[in-house]
């Protein structure tokens, strides 16, 4: 399955490969540079990634199945992860939810029809002292409640 990644992106990942003393140790950070370029992982696109770094598609598939930074369908253009671990929980992240889950008419995992958003559950975004926390896109929102969700949607190109 040729074709998917382009030269750019191909000699990308060359360069993580040559970083590395063991090839399969730049699989992470190419994944990166594929989903970037694709917009998620398609079997084409890990295929590539695992000709470039001489790593089965099989092992390249368990990688990106295992993290949840890695999107294997098509994504939003926006992407809102809230966190649902217990600091987050026990200060109202379950209302956030539900509001967003209303909003956005998805539930966590699916994609808006438009393509707009793709609504995710995480475990920890590493903000205990903040919670609840969600990141739309790399942006890391503090504090929120459902009233400062419509606000956030709105600010979304």
């Amino acid at each position: 399955m040729a074709g998917v990644l382009s030269k750019a992106a191909l000699e990308e990942i060359a360069r993580l490969r040559a970083g590395y003393p063991q090839p399969r140790s730049a699989l992470i950070p190419s994944l990166h540079v594929a989903q970037a370029e694709v917009g998620y992982l398609s079997e084409g696109a890990m295929a590539e990634v695992g000709e470039a770094l001489g790593v089965p598609l099989t092992e390249v598939a368990s990688v990106a199945t295992f993290y949840e930074m890695f999107h294997l369908e098509p994504a939003g253009r926006h992407h809102i992860r809230i966190c649902m671990n217990i600091s987050c929980y026990l200060n109202g992240c379950d209302e956030v939810m539900d509001h967003l889950v209303r909003r956005l008419g998805i539930r966590p995992g699916q994609t808006t029809a438009d393509g707009r958003v793709t609504l995710e559950s995480v475990q920890c975004l590493a903000a205990c002292e903040e919670a609840p926390v969600l990141l739309i896109n790399a942006a890391r929102h503090a504090r929120v409640t459902p009233a400062a969700i419509d606000e956030l949607l709105a600010r979304l190109p």
